[in-house]
């Protein structure tokens, strides 16, 4: 009965749309894919679909010449008269007969090498000659998995909310989009939604974007999380093999069919075939693959790039008019498949753009964009539906109302709401989804820790979450936290209040108070876990911490584009602490636990800070020059520029100290961006400096701190914020003083050159990092090091030698990187 009502719901919206329809086979009967179908002299076109069925709206009956490209088969050109709708037109398609017949073969060389040298010459050309256009846009995203176990890392999976069959397999993301699009060189991009759909959710908004989609092969590299060689880039023979495949004809231009292969298979590199037209030197089509390793998202296991292109006689250049992308994944016992595709149509290249035709905001909806209905949709979509992605919308839209009922959400709930033997110990979590809250117990076992002053220590806590949209833009957050320390024997509570009120400005606001055992830098350079390790089994106590009482409040907005202010207000009382065990797992006789004194490791007797308290206010501003931002209805999503920077300045002050001479002002400001080399990897700098203001007599706690390691562990992806050999207060200052970062990720463009080493997927790293303070000689570190490394798909390490230099002196040591570290401390 369900096939019955999906076959009539099926020809039902088929045919209520003027158009032409049919599915085309190649000789032997199978389906093809992803062809183009236009009408002649124009951009008025369609694409079949992963069955070979196409749709061609047309509007008027009359006589139409018709065309079908695809890449590997001869063009064909149907004329038709058409009387009335739909007019059926099925087409077989013959592959192409590539030869070498009239190729002059040079024993020493090739042919595909005169033919891409050709192509490199004209590539910068080639990118002018669509400098600015307009055109419409369509977009369809798909994921899917297969065989998904029930539970991954001991965590149940569940059937993601009914989208999982009995073999737990199903599609778990499905959207499409159609947009205007507007572009001009170097980089001005505009794209206005008209209609969104997200499969199973009636109010939601695809992210799929053409900007994201927006892959030129005459770049020199294609940037998809790691740049990729283009096989007709300026460097593309230090890197590619080619051989002629063979010729074909389209019309009266001659098509070269080119084989691309790596010289060495573990670079950023593609490989495939590349078709270029003769005497153009344009891209007729591509079909090239990567993977994982060389995108670096082991989880991928291979990534296919098909675009097609059309000659536009008027112009005199080879146009896009379509791209997909299909691609593999696997990765903790899971494994599927996606495809993103990609459809081009109603070129304008003669746009007539203006000082105001673009703005920072490169992407927009239409009011209404995502309730546009099924009639919409036949009538635009240039791909039609496969008979899987319909029986998903029709299977997920017809349950969606269910699924929003008081009744299923229950049910849902009711499965992760169940209560479990370890729960107490490692945490709870209590969810009302029809009401729209969320209440959660967080055990002690995850943030047992030890250090010298509390001994053995761990918490609990309280957390309510509340929303009041499905997209949580405006929510509520109040959380209470405990902590004991058994050899201190003292309790501590700390808790916080949050409301974020949108997503469009951010506004949000927050109380919070409370008792702490606060390391002295406040960014916290040691991590707990770090630390405990390097005390237990190392008598290495090197995080140093007081006492903190507070209470405070938070504001934080986005004034206007670019401009985001962070302020913080807040009593604190300082109290010094001291160590309170000398507990050690492996006992070092030549080792010994050093005091909680900062100033002083040998200082058992004074503290690094005196009982005092004092009124602290911190003003954040950071500015994002040129930032690029999208418009969703239910916000706004920031992306920054490359281009540019960026700045953030700060005034720290502190008022009403119960001890003269505590009272401060501190000017600071830093300056980081990332500059993306292309196959060259990426640049990281980051650059801070300040001056303190009536700041000669002020406590410890408020000089600045510098993140320093001592323990030889690296925690973070990138050292860009930390000197890695520096004691963690040796140099902390209430003067002027100024840091600065450099590092640079080659992302595998030297060691993916060396035999051998290069199978391993590894990536070079070099840095140099500077410290300079009023009265003080500089501090300086240098730095090489290999990123990446790591077994199969867990790349979490990270090794580097360091070498520091000081006061005419100068130390060496390795740093081994936890870069999960990040994630769970």
């Amino acid at each position: 009965m369900n096939k019955i009502l999906l076959l009539l719901f099926f020809f039902s919206i088929t045919f209520s749309q003027a158009q032409i329809v049919g599915k085309i086979n190649d000789t032997k009967g199978e389906p093809l894919a992803f062809v183009n179908i236009y009408l002649e002299g124009s951009y008025v076109g369609t694409t079949s679909n992963d069955d070979g069925n196409y749709e061609l709206n047309v509007t008027e009956t009359g006589d139409y010449t018709i065309m079908y490209q695809f890449l590997g088969f001869k063009t064909v050109t149907k004329k038709v008269s058409i009387s009335s709708f739909p007019h059926i037109l099925n087409i077989s398609l013959v592959e192409e007969s590539v030869s070498l017949d009239e190729v002059v073969i040079n024993t020493s060389e090739d042919p595909a090498y005169r033919i891409i040298r050709e192509t490199i010459a004209r590539h910068k050309i080639n990118l002018d000659k669509i400098s600015e256009y307009k055109a419409d846009f369509y977009s369809r995203g798909l994921w899917r998995v297969e065989d998904l176990p029930e539970k991954i890392l001991g965590q149940e999976v569940g059937d993601l909310d009914g989208q999982l069959d009995s073999t737990r397999t199903g599609i778990i993301y499905l959207s499409e989009t159609i947009s205007e699009i507007s572009y001009q060189k170097p980089d001005d991009f505009k794209e206005k939604i008209i209609a969104s759909k997200v499969s199973g959710n009636d109010n939601g908004f695809s992210f799929n974007s053409a900007q994201d989609a927006n892959f030129s092969f005459y770049e020199n590299t294609t940037d998809i999380n790691a740049s990729i060689v283009s096989p007709i880039a300026e460097s593309a023979f230090s890197y590619y093999r080619y051989k002629l495949d063979g010729v074909f004809y389209e019309g009266s231009k001659l098509i070269n069919k080119i084989k691309v292969t790596p010289k060495r298979p573990k670079d950023r590199v593609w490989e495939g075939f590349i078709y270029i037209v003769e005497d153009d030197w344009q891209l007729y089509g591509v079909e090239l693959t990567t993977t994982g390793a060389a995108i670096q998202v082991p989880m991928v296991t291979e990534l296919l790039f098909k675009q097609n292109f059309k000659y536009d006689p008027e112009n005199d250049f080879w146009v896009k008019l379509s791209q997909t992308i299909d691609f593999g994944f696997s990765f903790l016992g899971f494994k599927g498949d996606g495809k993103f595709i990609a459809v081009y149509s109603n070129y304008d290249f003669k746009p007539n753009f203006n000082k105001k035709s673009f703005t920072n905001e490169v992407l927009s909806f239409e009011a209404e964009a995502n309730k546009k209905d099924s009639l919409f949709w036949k009538g635009t979509r240039p791909v039609p539906l496969t008979d899987e992605e319909l029986n998903d919308y029709i299977k997920k839209d017809s349950i969606q109302t269910l699924r929003k009922s008081e009744t299923y959400l229950d049910s849902i709930d009711g499965v992760s709401n169940t209560f479990k033997i370890l729960d107490p110990f490692t945490g709870y979590s209590y969810k009302n989804s029809y009401d729209k809250w969320q209440l959660g117990y967080q055990g002690p076992f995850p943030k047992v820790n030890f250090n010298t002053v509390q001994g053995w220590n761990g918490g609990a806590g309280l957390s309510y979450f509340s929303w009041k949209d499905d997209n949580r833009t405006n929510w509520f957050s109040a959380n209470l936290n405990a902590n004991y320390g058994i050899a201190e024997d003292r309790l501590r509570f700390t808790g916080s209040v949050t409301r974020n009120f949108n997503r469009t400005n951010r506004l949000r606001l927050g109380v919070y108070g409370g008792s702490r055992v606060q390391q002295f830098n406040s960014a916290q350079p040691i991590s707990e876990l770090v630390n405990s390790v390097s005390t237990l089994f190392f008598e290495r106590n090197y995080m140093k911490v007081y006492d903190l009482a507070f209470a405070g409040a938070t504001y934080s907005q986005e004034l206007f584009n670019g401009l985001r202010l962070f302020t913080n207000f807040s009593y604190q009382k300082r109290k010094p602490l001291f160590n309170n065990t000398d507990y050690v797992t492996i006992p070092n006789d030549d080792v010994e636990y050093t005091s909680n004194n900062p100033l002083d490791a040998q200082d058992f007797t004074n503290a690094g800070v005196v009982e005092h308290s004092i009124f602290k206010s911190t003003v954040t501003a950071n500015i994002t020059f040129g930032q690029k931002y999208m418009s969703y209805p239910d916000g706004k999503y920031n992306l920054g520029n490359e281009k540019y920077p960026v700045l953030s300045v700060t005034f720290e002050n502190g008022l009403g100290g119960s001890i003269d001479g505590y009272d401060f002002s501190q000017l600071s400001a830093r300056l980081s961006q990332r500059v993306n080399t292309g196959n060259k990897g990426e640049f990281v700098y980051n650059l801070k400096g300040g001056t303190f203001l009536n700041g000669d007599d002020i406590s410890f706690v408020d000089y600045q701190h510098f993140n320093g390691n001592q323990t030889r562990v690296g925690t973070s992806g990138t050292y860009n914020n930390v000197f890695n050999l520096l004691p963690y207060y040796d140099l902390s200052t209430n003067q002027s003083y100024f840091e600065g970062h450099v590092e640079h990720d080659f992302k595998g463009w030297i060691l993916g050159k060396i035999p051998g080493i290069n199978q391993l997927n590894f990536n070079l790293v070099a840095g140099a990092h500077l410290l300079s303070i009023d009265g003080n000689k500089p501090y300086q570190e240098l730095s090489i090091g290999i990123d990446n490394l790591g077994w199969g798909k867990f790349r979490f390490l990270r090794l580097d030698y360091v070498k520091s230099y000081y006061n005419g002196g100068s130390d060496g040591a390795f740093v081994f990187g936890l870069k999960f570290l990040n994630f769970i401390d």
